[in-house]
């Protein structure tokens, strides 16, 4: 019967040759196969720009600028911000004296030499005001970012956590602790020991809101030290580095 159907089938012209069934199937496959090698392919893309992305060096900027200026610097008018790294400027040499200053070694993706740091310069007409700056810092549970208004002498103005994810998190954003960094300066940050946590300056005054958390704490401190050294490394010409002992 099957012969029968291909020979009238032949005949009046629908077909020339009999296909076989199963070739149609081969044929299938070979395109089954072709879209699977080519997802395959879209999805080793995909997953390499995921990948140099999440390897990018990360950077920390002011969430709202206008909002945030206004609040640290009262009476401001305007700012002017500034991208600078530490690959740009000095590269592996000036990384090594930035981790001398800190008495640590930078680690991770938030302390690469390549991380673009924004710098806020506050003004209030054409007088400049002080320096806003913040940078990422590792914590127990996630990131911190630190931010701190200085003066023109870098002086600290205000500390302000712009990210905490810590089980302290509202003690440690208590205003009462902020201030205890008022007035503070990196020649004071210089005697803190970032290894041993201790200090025989003022920056040892500094109360522990939270003792539950000691290691936040103390990711704080060194944030607010790093912090104040890309300070006076980047806007203030190094002028607090001649307090330095190595």
């Amino acid at each position: 019967m099957r012969s029968i159907l291909l020979r009238r089938a032949s005949n009046i012209g629908l077909l020339e040759q009999p296909i076989p069934v199963d070739s149609c199937f081969r044929r299938n496959d070979k395109k089954s196969k072709h879209n699977i090698l080519l997802e395959a392919m879209i999805s080793f893309l995909l997953l390499a720009v995921t990948a140099s992305v999440s390897l990018a060096a990360v950077g920390c900027d002011l969430n709202d600028p206008d909002r945030d200026v206004k609040r640290l610097f009262p009476g401001s008018t305007g700012f002017k911000t500034e991208y600078v790294s530490i690959d740009k400027k000095g590269g592996d040499s000036l990384l090594h004296q930035v981790e001398q200053r800190l008495g640590d070694k930078f680690q991770g993706l938030f302390e690469t030499k390549d991380v673009p740091y924004t710098m806020y310069r506050i003004f209030r007409g054409k007088l400049l005001l002080g320096y806003i700056h913040g940078v990422n810092q590792k914590g127990t549970y996630g990131g911190l970012q630190v931010f701190l208004a200085v003066d023109t002498s870098g002086v600290i103005r205000s500390l302000y956590f712009q990210k905490l994810t810590s089980k302290a998190a509202k003690k440690l954003r208590d205003p009462k602790f902020g201030r205890q960094f008022n007035g503070l300066s990196l020649v004071d940050f210089y005697d803190y020991d970032l290894a041993t946590g201790k200090t025989a300056g003022k920056v040892g005054k500094i109360a522990n809101p939270a003792p539950e958390a000691e290691a936040d704490f103390r990711s704080a401190l060194r944030a607010a030290k790093k912090n104040l050294i890309l300070i006076d490394e980047f806007l203030l010409g190094n002028r607090h580095l001649k307090y330095f002992i190595k």
